[in-house]
């Protein structure tokens, strides 16, 4: 366990270092372009963003109703260039409850199947 936790700051020592790494680009980048260049660059990107608006709004308007159809369809709908995909419901069950269950009616073994583990790294919140 202790090499897994060496590795794991191994890990984020190089995460950091890449970061830094950006970090000076943009820093350097900077110093190259003039301040009234940056001052309308920035202008630029909220010009477009502000132009963007109404157009991203739509589509997220759009793709609710189309969401909405194709749920109440049942269907999967294919465009010219999307595919709206309908998917049954996921089923789950409670675990905790068929474990118990299955202690006491062991036929029910052979229907059980267990997938292989998987591993998440995450950023620890502070």
């Amino acid at each position: 366990m202790a090499n897994i936790i060496e590795m794991l700051d191994q890990l984020a020592d190089m995460q950091e270092q890449v970061d830094r790494i950006q970090v000076h680009f943009w820093d350097l980048r900077g110093e190259i372009i003039p301040p009234e260049i940056q001052m309308q660059l920035i202008e630029l990107d909220a010009e477009r963003d502000t132009a963007m608006e109404p157009a991203l709004k739509e589509i997220a308007n759009l793709e609710a109703d189309i969401k909405a159809n194709i749920l109440e369809a049942g269907v999967s709908a294919k465009g010219s260039r999307l595919h709206a995909i309908w998917s049954k419901g996921r089923v789950s069950w409670d675990t905790k409850a068929l474990d118990g269950y299955v202690a006491a009616h062991s036929e029910l073994l052979p229907f059980r199947k267990e997938g292989n583990p998987t591993v998440s790294i995450r950023a620890i919140k502070e």
